[in-house]
């Protein structure tokens, strides 16, 4: 199956039937699936084009994923994420007002456990305990150090996941502050996480929702930092919006807190 892309990420297959954009001069003899691959909603109009484009040299073409509301009901290693990615589950036992995984995909289900070194699960801490269990089975047989890039849910987190992640080698785990109450959340994970370095443990940010300020947002990104996270700020983008407007104040927000170097620096000038 040949496989496309609007534009590329970190997670885009990068294998001899992954292509980015329109047909490449040199094509794949005989004749193939294609499948064109759309994660983010402003990307439709762009992968409804590059099916016409595609319908020129084969005939079974067709475009679906995440910003069509696909469900994910399989997942296959290597097909539209790269080498290393894995899905254990989908969906989510939560219903935050800025995530559309609930609308997508449903209530947290649990997959088949394939390899893989990437956790990119929406909840994986929503799922049974033998599942998270034999989740973790298959990450200690992994060479790579271990990802969790779909985030660990600090409502959920527990002492006996802690056991978990000192058990294998792991490079880092997400977690989420993306709301001014969620700071409580995140300072009880951070006691849980208290054997993990600050290089392991990172925070995605959601800022510029429902009306918050940029002073308000710098001060809960500053907050994560203190508790031991390397933040990640994440400008709110609505549903269908091709890119929001925000002031220059927005965007030099998002751009020192999305560089560790940077807001480090920033961090570095509170101690003088």
């Amino acid at each position: 199956m040949i496989r496309v892309f609007p534009r590329k990420t970190k997670w885009t297959p990068n294998d001899d039937l992954a292509f980015i954009g329109d047909p490449p001069m040199f094509m794949p003899e005989g004749e193939h699936q294609v499948r064109v691959s759309c994660v983010f909603t402003w990307d439709i109009e762009e992968s409804e084009r590059l099916v016409r484009s595609w319908s020129r040299f084969y005939s079974d073409v067709k475009s679906g994923g995440p910003a069509y509301d696909c469900r994910g009901d399989e997942f296959k290693p290597g097909l539209f994420v790269k080498d290393g990615v894995t899905f254990t589950s989908r969906g989510c036992s939560k219903d935050c007002k800025w995530c559309f995984v609930p609308r997508r995909e449903g209530w947290i289900r649990e997959l088949p456990i394939r390899d893989g070194w990437d956790v990119a699960d929406n909840n994986l801490l929503a799922c049974s305990h033998d599942h998270v269990e034999a989740v973790f089975e298959m990450l200690k047989r992994q060479a790579n150090p271990i990802k969790f890039s779909g985030g660990l849910d600090c409502d959920m987190i527990q002492p006996w996941h802690i056991d978990l992640l000192k058990s294998i080698r792991l490079k880092y785990a997400w977690f989420a502050c993306d709301y001014p109450g969620a700071v409580s959340k995140l300072e009880r994970t951070a006691d849980l996480m208290s054997d993990f370095s600050r290089e392991k443990k990172r925070c995605y940010v959601l800022i510029g929702f429902n009306g918050e300020s940029p002073c308000h947002a710098e001060s809960r990104l500053k907050t994560v930092y203190r508790l031991g996270f390397l933040p990640m700020a994440m400008l709110y983008q609505p549903s269908g919006v091709r890119k929001a407007w925000y002031s220059p104040e927005w965007l030099r927000l998002r751009r020192t807190w999305s560089r560790p170097a940077a807001f480090k620096a920033e961090m570095a000038k509170e101690c003088f």
